[in-house]
C-alpha cells in the first residue's frame, strides 16, 4: 500500500494563520471531489476559524478520563476505519494525554500515513526539536511540546504561513488570538516586537534551508549543471598558528549564510621548507576544515601575499579571510604584513576580511632565515659587506687619531666577515677575509702604506685573523647549508604524508592529484602522458591547469619531465625546478600512475558490473520467452489447427472470429519483438537517432494507432515550438507510453496527452487515471522486465516503459513519472525545442481532439 503524504503549514508564531489556511486547503479539495475530513482541528474559540469548519465532515474525538478531568484527543481508530483520502490534524507537536494511543501526535499521523491516507497538519517553528533551546533564549518560554525535525523534514510539502509581527500584534489586540482578558499579558511577554521578529527569521531561513535541499534533488535528479545562483568561494590564509581555528570557524559561518558556498583553506609554504608552523596545529586545523565540509590546500611559494592571491584567483574565490597580525609594533619594520599587502592587491574582484583572535600583538618571533638559497639581493648585500665594508671601515679607523689599536681592529674586520657570511654565504665572506687582510697590513701594521710587515708578531696576527675569516666562513656556510637540507627533508616529508594519508582515504583521483602537483610546485600546466609502446605517440591521460594555446603531445615539450616506467610521464610547464625538488615529484609521478591504474580497475568493475546486468537481463528474457512469447504463439497454433480440422464445418462467423485472434495474437507477438529488439538496440548502444525538425501533431496523432478508439484525448496547442528528434523513435516511445496508460485506467476514463512549452524545452504529458505508482518505485518501472504491482503474466514482458526512456534519451530528451493530481500517473516525456516556432497555420483549429 503506497505511503500517505504529508502537507504541514509551518509559522513563526500562534495565530498567524496556520489552522485558517489548512481548513482554507480543505474547502478547496472538498470541492474538486476530493474525500476530506476534519481527524482534529482545535479552533481555540478564534470565530474566523470556527467558522472554517462548517461544511467539512469531522470525526468523532476521543474522551480520555486524567486526574478526575475530562479530555478528547483524535480518534485514530476511527479515523483509520473511515478511512479518507485526505485528513486534517492540528498541532503536530501536541503531547496525547496519557492513556492514548500514542504519547506524541505526529506518531498518530505517522500511523495515518502508513495506511495510505494524506494528511494535512500545522506547526509552529517554536515547536521543532532542534530550536528549543534558541527559541528558549529568546522568549524565555521553555516548550514542552516538541516534533523532531526529521518528521517536518520528510514532509512532501511545507508551506510557510508568514505574517509581519506588526500585523500579528494587531490581530492580537483585536481579540482574534486570545480572550480579551489575557490579550495584554500577551503583548507585553510573548508576543514582543522583538520576539516575534526573531522567530520568524528562524521560520524564514528554516524553510529557506528546506527549499535549497529540494533544489538540489530536483537539479541532481534533472542533471542540471548550469549555474542558477551565485557561489561564494571563501579562501582561508593560514599560518599554522593557534589564530587558525579561530578563521576556519568564522569563515564556515560566511560560508553558512550563501546557499553552495564553499570554504577553502591555503596554507602556503616557503620554497626553502623553513617555516615556523607547527605540523600538529595543522593537522588539527586540516582535521577542522574538513569536519566544516571545506577543503585544505598546501601551496609552495616564496612571496606568500603573492602566492595566496594567485591561490584565490585561481579557484575563483570571492573572499579572503586572514587573521590579524601577530607582530609587535616595533616588527613592522620588516614590512607591512601579509594583509595589508593582500588587502592592497586584491583589487575590486576580491574581499578580503581581516579577523582579530587572542593571538593579535603577541609575537611571532623574528623573520626567519631562509637557508642557502639566499637570493640576488642577500648576495649582493653579502658582497658589499664583505668587500666595501672593510674599505669604508679602513677610512673611518685611519681618520681616527691614536686608533682603538691592531687587535680591536682585527677583530671589526673579523666582524665584517662574519656578516658577509650570515649575508652572502661563503664567497663573500672569503673575499671580505682577502680584502681585510691586504687593508689591516696596508693602513695599520708598521711600516704604514706598504704590504711588508716588519715585526713578526703583526704578521702571525694577520695570518690568524685570515685563517680565522675562512674558519668562520666555512662554518656558517656549513649551518646554513645543513639548516636548508633539514628543512627540506621536513617539507617533503609532510607533503609525501599528506600524499600518502590522501590516498590511504581514497579521496584523491587522478584530476585532483594532477591540481596538487601545480600547486605544490607552481606550475602552469601538468599532463600525465602516456603510449602503447615505443615508437607509439604519446596520449594524455590527465591534465590540469591552463595550456596558453599550447598543447602537452610529448613529454620533451615540457619544462620538466619524470618518466614513470617505459611508456608514462609526467609532463609540467611553467619552469623548470631544481634537482632537489624531483624526488618529491617523482612520488606524485608514481602515485599518479597509481591512481590512473585505479580508476581504469574501477572502469573495468563497472563494465563487468555492465556485463552482469546484461546476463541478468537475458535470464529475464529467456523467462519471459518461455511465458509471454509462447502464449500468443499457442493461441495462434490452436485457431490455425482448428481452421484446418476437416473434421468441423466452421461457420463463417466461427471462421472469421478464429481469424480475428490469430491476428491479435501475431499483432501482440509482432509488439513483444518489436519491444525486445528495440531493448537490444539500446543495450548494445546501436541507436543512432536522426535528429530533425517536426511538429509534435505530425508524429503524436500516429503513434495513437494502436489504441481503443476514444480513448484518448489529445491536448496539442497549435502554438507550439517545433522540437528537434528523431520522429520514429518520438513515435515509438509514445505509443508505448499512451499504451501503458490505456492498459491501466480504468473503463470509461480517457488517458490525456498534452504538451506545453517551457523555456528551450517541450514538454508531452500523457495522466492516466490508473491505480498510480508510490515514489519508491518510480525509478524501478523504467526498468528492463519490470512490471508494478498485480499486473497479470500475459500482459507484456515488461519493456514498454524501459525502451521509451532509452529512446527519449537518445534523443537527449527525459522521460520520468509523476503523480496524477487526484489519482493516477503522468508520464512527462521532455524534449529539446528547436529554434524558433512554427508559422501560425489559421486554417487549422488550435486544438486537436481525438
Amino acid at each position: 500500500m503506497a505511503r500517505g503524504k504529508l502537507r504541514i503549514y509551518l509559522g513563526a508564531a500562534p495565530g498567524v494563520g496556520k489552522t485558517y489556511a489548512m481548513l482554507s486547503e480543505a474547502h478547496r479539495r472538498v470541492e474538486r471531489g476530493t474525500d476530506a475530513v476534519v481527524a482534529f482541528v482545535e479552533h481555540h474559540g478564534r470565530p474566523r476559524t470556527e467558522v472554517m469548519l462548517h461544511g467539512l465532515e469531522q470525526i468523532q474525538r476521543r474522551e480520555l478520563e486524567y486526574r478526575d478531568t475530562v479530555f478528547t484527543e483524535m480518534d485514530v481508530d476511527a479515523v483509520l476505519a473511515r478511512r479518507p483520502a485526505v485528513a486534517l490534524v492540528d498541532e503536530l507537536a501536541h503531547t496525547n494525554v496519557p492513556g492514548s494511543r500514542n504519547g506524541k501526535r505526529w506518531q498518530d499521523v505517522e500511523e495515518l500515513l502508513e495506511a495510505g491516507i494524506h494528511v494535512i497538519s500545522t506547526v509552529n517553528i517554536q515547536h521543532l526539536e532542534s530550536l528549543g533551546d534558541v527559541v528558549e533564549s529568546i522568549t524565555g518560554v521553555r516548550q514542552r511540546e516538541t516534533v523532531p525535525d526529521e518528521i517536518v523534514r520528510r514532509a512532501d510539502q511545507i508551506e510557510l504561513v508568514d505574517m509581519s509581527p506588526q500585523a500579528i500584534r494587531r490581530r492580537m489586540a483585536h481579540g482574534n488570538i486570545y480572550q480579551p482578558d489575557k490579550v495584554d499579558a500577551a503583548l507585553s511577554n510573548y508576543f514582543r516586537p522583538g520576539n516575534l521578529t526573531a522567530l520568524r527569521e528562524l521560520a524564514l531561513l528554516w524553510v529557506a534551508d528546506r527549499v535549497d535541499e529540494y533544489l538540489q534533488e530536483y537539479r541532481a535528479e534533472h542533471s542540471i549543471r548550469s549555474t542558477w545562483q551565485a557561489r561564494e568561494r571563501i579562501v582561508v590564509g593560514l599560518t599554522g598558528g593557534p589564530e587558525g581555528r579561530t578563521l576556519i570557524r568564522r569563515a564556515a559561518r560566511m560560508a553558512a549564510k550563501g546557499s553552495g558556498s564553499e570554504v577553502l583553506a591555503v596554507y602556503i609554504a616557503r620554497s626553502d621548507g623553513l617555516t615556523s608552523a607547527s605540523p600538529k596545529e595543522l593537522a588539527v586545523q586540516r582535521t577542522l576544515v574538513e569536519d566544516l565540509g571545506g577543503t585544505f590546500h598546501h601551496v609552495i611559494g616564496d612571496d606568500i601575499p603573492s602566492a595566496l592571491l594567485e591561490f584565490a584567483r585561481g579557484v575563483n574565490a570571492t573572499q579572503i579571510v586572514l587573521g590579524s597580525s601577530r607582530r609587535k609594533a616595533w616588527q613592522y619594520i620588516f614590512g607591512p604584513g601579509v594583509g595589508a599587502t593582500v588587502a592592497r592587491d586584491s583589487g575590486p574582484d576580491l574581499d578580503v576580511h581581516i579577523v582579530t583572535h587572542d593571538e593579535v600583538a603577541k609575537g611571532r618571533g623574528l623573520p626567519v632565515a631562509r637557508g642557502a638559497r639566499l637570493g640576488r639581493p642577500r648576495i649582493i648585500a653579502g658582497w658589499l659587506v664583505g668587500v666595501v665594508g672593510p674599505v669604508l671601515l679602513s677610512l673611518l679607523l685611519t681618520s681616527i687619531a691614536n686608533g682603538p689599536g691592531l687587535a680591536n681592529d682585527v677583530l671589526l674586520f673579523l666582524f665584517l666577515t662574519v656578516v658577509a657570511a650570515l649575508l652572502g654565504g661563503q664567497l663573500p665572506a672569503l673575499a671580505s677575509a682577502a680584502v681585510g687582510s691586504l687593508l689591516l697590513n696596508f693602513y695599520f701594521t708598521p711600516p704604514t702604506h706598504t704590504l711588508t710587515v716588519s715585526d713578526p708578531k703583526n704578521l702571525v696576527a694577520i695570518v690568524i685573523f685570515f685563517a680565522v675569516a675562512v674558519s668562520v666562513a666555512s662554518v656558517v656556510d656549513l649551518a646554513a647549508r645543513r639548516t636548508h637540507q633539514a628543512a627540506r627533508l621536513r617539507a617533503e616529508s609532510e607533503i609525501l604524508s599528506f600524499l600518502a594519508g590522501s590516498v590511504l582515504r581514497g579521496e584523491t583521483t587522478l584530476d585532483a592529484l594532477l591540481e596538487r602537483v601545480r600547486e605544490t610546485f607552481g606550475m602552469e600546466t601538468v599532463a600525465l602522458l602516456e603510449r602503447a609502446g615505443d615508437v607509439e605517440p604519446w596520449t594524455c591521460a590527465g591534465r590540469a591547469g591552463t595550456d596558453h594555446g599550447t598543447r602537452l603531445l610529448r613529454p620533451e615539450d615540457a619544462d620538466v619531465d619524470m618518466p614513470v616506467g617505459d611508456h608514462m610521464a609526467l609532463a609540467l610547464t611553467g619552469r623548470v625546478l631544481p634537482a632537489e625538488d624531483r624526488r618529491v615529484l617523482a612520488a606524485f609521478a608514481a602515485q599518479a600512475a597509481v591512481v590512473l591504474d585505479r580508476q581504469r580497475l574501477v572502469g573495468e568493475a563497472e563494465r563487468a558490473r555492465e556485463l552482469a546486468e546484461g546476463n541478468r537481463i537475458r535470464t529475464a528474457l529467456l523467462a519471459a520467452v518461455s511465458h509471454d512469447l509462447r502464449t500468443p504463439l499457442a493461441s495462434i497454433k490452436a485457431s490455425v489447427t482448428s481452421l484446418r480440422s476437416d473434421d468441423v464445418a466452421w461457420s463463417p462467423e466461427d471462421e472469421a472470429e478464429l481469424l480475428a485472434g490469430i491476428e491479435a495474437g501475431a499483432d501482440r507477438l509482432d509488439h513483444l519483438v518489436g519491444n525486445l529488439l528495440d531493448m537490444s538496440r539500446l543495450q548494445t548502444g546501436t541507436v543512432t537517432p536522426l535528429i530533425r525538425e517536426i511538429d509534435l501533431d505530425e508524429v503524436v496523432p500516429v503513434a495513437l494507432g494502436g489504441v481503443p478508439e476514444g480513448s484518448v484525448t489529445l491536448d496539442i496547442p497549435e502554438e507550439l515550438p517545433i522540437v528537434a528528434v528523431d520522429p520514429g523513435l518520438l513515435e515509438r516511445s509514445v505509443a508505448n507510453l499512451v499504451e501503458n496508460a490505456v492498459k491501466y485506467s480504468p473503463d470509461g476514463a480517457a488517458v490525456l496527452v498534452s504538451a506545453s512549452a517551457l523555456g528551450e524545452r517541450v514538454e508531452l504529458r500523457i495522466a492516466d487515471r490508473g491505480p498510480g505508482v508510490p515514489d519508491s518505485a518510480k525509478d524501478r518501472i523504467f526498468e528492463p522486465f519490470q512490471r508494478y504491482g498485480d499486473a497479470p503474466r500475459g500482459a507484456g514482458v515488461g519493456l514498454g516503459l524501459a525502451v521509451a526512456r532509452g529512446f527519449a534519451e537518445a534523443m537527449g530528451g527525459t522521460l520520468a513519472a509523476e503523480d496524477t493530481p487526484g489519482g493516477g500517473m503522468t508520464m512527462v516525456l521532455t524534449l529539446r525545442a528547436a529554434p524558433g516556432r512554427p508559422p501560425a497555420r489559421p486554417d487549422l483549429p488550435a486544438r486537436a481532439t481525438t
